[in-house]
């Protein structure tokens, strides 16, 4: 692999400014240096094929059309040094912390609006408050046990988050199949380099699921909720389920009975389950609580999980922090329940129900990157730099109309990394979901998911949005600096 034609004018996760690999990429570089175009060629085909054969798939919806597709793969990893990874834990550490005391807090005495650190109206407005979860108290005092926070670096090499995911944050299994790819593709550099595991993290989410169990000191049944076979998200659902050993199971495989107790309908007869991570919305879990129309939910969970006979992770409520507006407020957040000060900077926002940071955005609405509150998967957002003045005109409009549901955020020059081309390395613009897991402890991923636009110059990584994925190596250069020292 030739990389002296290899250019990119913001900051790259490989290679330095003046050419050079990053001291944590250089083994990786001098080894692709060393690979001919075919070699390189023939290991990315190699990735693609293991990748099908796995079946390593989410769904689009498209036209009204469910369309699955495998996810793309470009087998060039992301490198980060572990010194550097350490301080980005103890952030993400950090910013889960604060956001489970802000979800109990706000289903409690809200003492953070009482002191008018955080807005009453941005409560009274959250589409993803629940009035359902106020009073309850969850196993731990957790609400949001599985975490997928996504990061972003800027052109001077900063490192940000840019939102939180405590609904049912998803990408975890893509992240344990890239590993394994890269194996098979990479064995050598597995071998030589001081690469950190990730595979961990199914009996890692296995224990966080146990320490929920409402029977402590018996052998809890667990049981992974999935909406169905054509969710997005349903290979992960088999995968994690799997590699847990735990039941995968829909709605009507789950009934709960007149002792509040949640059961499954076995062929031996029912069950109790003591623990459910659910991978089902909010509004579709319960019809009881929410839709009287869900055929995806139990009737009665929302009952059973108040009466403290089944626990639920992510707890239902969660979602009242996985909101972009509130993610502008976990910087205050830190300060208030912890009183530190944020180790990981938020990318700067401007909310649109703030008079005077709306008129910024509407006015400067062609340098910023437009959001709903709500939405994800890369939908519903503006990208000024790249937006006609008809789709501006029509965010204005929406802005205008519900400025609540609004917020803004600079379009930062998006770190990069090289993907295989024909034409050799290319710089593609990527970010990365980290996923924490919070418990007695908590416990981050070793790195995350490595999500990258395959698209040349476009900002978007979403997988649903035409984005790929790399495995992301963490590597420990300890004993590279040992060596190092004694030559």
């Amino acid at each position: 692999m030739d990389w002296a034609k290899y250019r990119t004018t913001t900051f790259d996760e490989l290679i330095q400014a003046n050419g050079q690999p990053h001291p944590a990429a250089r083994r990786l570089v001098e080894y692709l240096a060393g690979l001919s175009g075919r070699e390189i060629a023939e290991r990315q085909l190699a990735a693609d094929v293991v990748a099908r054969v796995q079946g390593i798939t989410f769904t689009v919806y498209s036209d009204g059309r469910n369309v699955d597709r495998t996810l793309p793969f470009d087998l060039i990893p992301r490198i980060i040094d572990r010194r550097e990874w350490k301080r980005t834990e103890a952030g993400l550490k950090q910013r889960m912390r604060a956001l489970n005391l802000f979800i109990g807090d706000v289903y409690g005495k809200q003492r953070i609006v009482k002191d008018k650190v955080f807005p009453a109206m941005l409560l009274k407005d959250s589409v993803n408050f629940r009035p359902q979860c106020v009073g309850v108290e969850p196993p731990l005092g957790v609400w949001a046990h599985v975490c997928g926070s996504d990061l972003v670096r800027d052109g001077d090499g900063t490192l940000y988050a840019l939102e939180d995911n405590l609904r049912i944050p998803s990408g975890v299994s893509y992240m344990l199949e890239n590993r394994m790819v890269a194996k098979r593709v990479f064995p050598e550099l597995f071998e030589t380099s001081s690469i950190l595991p990730v595979d961990d993290y199914p009996s890692q989410l296995y224990d966080t699921l146990v320490a929920l169990s409402p029977r402590p000191g018996d052998s809890p049944v667990i049981a992974l909720l999935t909406p169905g076979v054509f969710n997005s998200a349903y290979f992960e659902h088999a995968y994690l389920a799997q590699a847990m050993g735990i039941e995968l199971v829909e709605g009507n495989d789950l009934f709960v009975a007149d002792d509040d107790c949640c059961y499954m309908r076995t062929i031996y007869g029912p069950q109790r389950v003591d623990v459910i991570y659910r991978r089902v919305d909010d509004l579709f879990i319960d019809p009881e609580a929410f839709r009287p129309d869900s055929t995806l939910g139990v009737p009665g969970l929302i009952r059973s999980w108040r009466a403290g006979k089944v626990a639920l992770a992510n707890a239902p409520g969660a979602g009242v922090a996985d909101d972009k507006v509130v993610f502008a407020y976990v910087p205050k957040m830190i300060k208030y329940y912890l009183d530190e000060d944020p180790i990981l900077p938020n990318v700067p926002s401007f909310l649109c129900h703030n008079a005077k940071e709306r008129k910024y955005v509407l006015d400067n609405i062609e340098k910023l990157v437009v959001k709903p509150a709500n939405e994800s998967g890369g939908y519903g957002m503006l990208i000024g730099p790249r937006s006609t003045k008809r789709q501006r005109d029509k965010f204005k409009q929406l802005i205008q109309a519900d400025p609540r549901n609004y917020m803004a955020q600079p379009t930062l020059s998006l770190s990069t990394a090289p993907i295989v081309t024909k034409q050799g390395p290319s710089p593609r613009h990527l970010d990365l979901r980290p996923f924490v897991l919070s418990r007695q402890d908590t416990y981050v991923t070793t790195g995350g998911l490595t999500r990258v636009a395959m698209e040349k110059g476009s900002l978007v990584v979403n997988s649903s949005q035409g984005g790929g994925a790399k495995d992301t190596w963490v590597v420990d250069m300890s004993d590279d600096a040992a060596d190092e020292g004694t030559d």
